[in-house]
């Protein structure tokens, strides 16, 4: 077993101990032209990089993602377990936020907590008002807690999963005005199995819908109303190993709708779907040269902003010191150093640190860049021999040609980049055999195998 296995692995080898929910998209507002991304962060080996305290991105696409305040945490829980997964962000009916996560610090699956934490927020900037909200009196969790408005009882409903006397989870839900008090608990859906990991979209054209995790696939059911017990499973299962955390996502430039959903195997993938028509219950895989996740993330839940709260949160907690390089034609990899060795390898690279470069002003040229490892930061990419190796710059002006490049469009796609030699210039920065080198580029080939996307 992994040492970070996933819930659903858990209830295989415990089935009286099961597994998280997460329900809710919160409806966009008119003038929302952003997204937020919250998520906790967990490294492959839960080592550097694991971190259990509240994490936010942005995103003007709602695919490519840029994490805030270096990938730390932007508030940890002060009570409880100390620690925090499965993170949700809500836009109140005033305007404001309430952010809610599953009182859970690492992957004890045993812990009991009928709790779940809670913050206020008017900006996302500052958190005031944490508290712990208790929502039942059983002897389990409290997982993946989100919430809706619902407009017929003028309440909000808070959904989480828990294991009630059926013996295995299901969606419950209190209702709630404040976030303070709640109602007495009941069975919101029980499909007659463990459900997980759900997340909900109101409204689609008189229809709700409510994603789930069932048995390493995500599922959805739908309903006409809100009423507890009223959904029924109706679409597609889809999958990209074992996945879990659901969450919708609607465009706010195309009728298009985003289906992403967490692996467990490996650890922490994030992988989407796309549809144009919710109703149809079908969704096609999303290239993975359109989206990047933040580094480690782990269950995210995604709402929408503003131009002027993005630009805020940006200021606030300010871009990311750092980039990861994605390969065009191989997506699933990123630009890493292995053994000083420059190469492309799958995410997630562990340790993590080595995929992340400083992009500085070129060392023979401050109109080009050199790549400075972030966890060897005497380290840069230089080629030797035409191979690209990470060596200690030694002050003499070969190194500084050799470490040094021109960004330019990529020559397989103008939107991302290319990397000339500035010492070779007739050659290209390209993968060959996912290691790195700079070759003469002519082939469409080669010219995929030279271009990357500059991100997170």
């Amino acid at each position: 077993m992994t040492p970070n296995p996933s819930r659903r692995l858990f209830l295989g080898a415990a089935a009286s101990v099961p597994l998280a929910l997460t329900l809710g998209v919160p409806s966009a507002h008119a003038a929302d032209s952003a997204y937020v991304m919250a998520y906790f962060t967990e490294s492959t080996n839960l080592g550097d990089g694991t971190d259990y305290g509240l994490h936010l991105a942005v995103s003007t696409d709602g695919l490519r993602w840029m994490p805030l305040n270096q990938n730390n945490p932007v508030v940890t829980p002060t009570e409880g377990a100390l620690g925090l997964r499965d993170p949700f962000i809500l836009r109140k009916q005033d305007g404001t936020f309430v952010v809610l996560a599953t009182d859970l610090k690492g992957t004890d699956w045993n812990y009991v907590s009928q709790y779940v934490h809670v913050w206020n927020s008017t900006d996302l900037r500052t958190f005031t008002g944490y508290h712990r909200l208790k929502l039942h009196d059983m002897n389990t969790h409290s997982w993946a807690p989100e919430a809706f408005w619902d407009a017929s009882r003028g309440q909000y409903a808070l959904i989480y999963s828990a294991v009630n006397s059926s013996g295995h989870n299901v969606i419950m839900v209190n209702y709630t005005t404040d976030f303070v008090t709640v109602s007495a608990p009941q069975v919101f859906f029980d499909p007659g199995y463990d459900v997980i990991d759900g997340d909900m979209a109101v409204g689609v054209n008189g229809v709700n819908y409510l994603y789930f995790k069932k048995n390493g696939t995500l599922l959805g059911a739908r309903s006409s109303s809100l009423n507890p017990g009223s959904f029924t499973p109706f679409s597609t299962a889809v999958s990209h190993g074992g996945t879990e955390a659901p969450t919708l996502v609607k465009s706010l430039t195309s009728g298009t709708w985003y289906l992403w959903g967490d692996t467990y195997t490996p650890n922490g993938v994030f992988y989407a779907w796309q549809s144009s028509d919710l109703s149809a219950g079908t969704w096609t895989a999303l290239d993975q040269k359109a989206y990047t996740q933040p580094v480690n993330s782990k269950h995210c839940g995604i709402t929408t902003i503003t131009s002027t709260q993005y630009d805020n949160l940006v200021a606030k907690w300010g871009a990311p010191a750092w980039n990861r390089l994605k390969s065009y034609n191989f997506p699933a990899r990123y630009v890493r150093h292995s053994n000083y060795v420059g190469r492309i390898d799958e995410y997630p690279v562990e340790p993590y640190k080595d995929s992340q470069w400083t992009l500085v002003p070129g060392l023979a040229d401050s109109s080009g860049v050199s790549f400075r490892s972030v966890n060897y930061p005497t380290r840069y990419l230089r080629h030797y021999n035409y191979a690209l190796q990470l060596d200690v710059n030694d002050g003499t002006s070969t190194f500084a040609g050799d470490a040094t490049f021109y960004r330019t469009a990529g020559l397989a796609d103008a939107g991302w980049s290319s990397f000339r030699s500035y010492n070779n210039p007739t050659r290209y920065i390209r993968h060959a055999n996912y290691v790195l080198r700079i070759d003469p580029v002519s082939t469409a080939t080669e010219k995929q195998d030279a271009t990357f996307y500059v991100g997170y």
